[in-house]
């Protein structure tokens, strides 16, 4: 079964879980051809490794709080916080409380995809 991703101009809820956090999961909220935006669930301890993505991406924390290890550098996000990393950042999130957050992801493509050489 496909992931039924948003459509344009359809709303999407980004309320806090709350008590029901321990039982969410992290969904592709929707992919175009340049953006991609996920809703990410980590609980307290639980992390995503060091990793990189080609392009820029702005991590925002919903609810809890995560640690952000990126350029060098150890930010912790809490509720309203956006944290910006340019693209190809080493980066590794750690959950340090049930959080949420949302990722966005500029997608690169290259000049035979349609797009300007990366």
């Amino acid at each position: 079964m496909a992931l039924q991703h948003a459509s344009p101009g359809q709303v999407i809820a980004l309320s806090p879980y709350g008590s029901q956090i321990a039982t969410a999961k992290s969904i592709a909220l929707f992919k175009s051809e340049d953006l991609e935006v996920m809703r990410l669930v980590l609980l307290a301890g639980k992390e995503m490794p060091s990793h990189r993505v080609a392009g820029e991406i702005t991590i925002q924390c919903i609810e809890g709080s995560v640690e952000v290890t990126a350029e060098n550098a150890t930010h912790v996000l809490r509720p309203g916080h956006l944290l910006y990393l340019s693209g190809h950042s080493l980066h590794a999130v750690v959950a340090l409380e049930d959080a949420s957050i949302l990722v966005t992801v500029v997608l690169k493509r290259t000049a035979g995809q349609g797009g300007a050489p990366a």
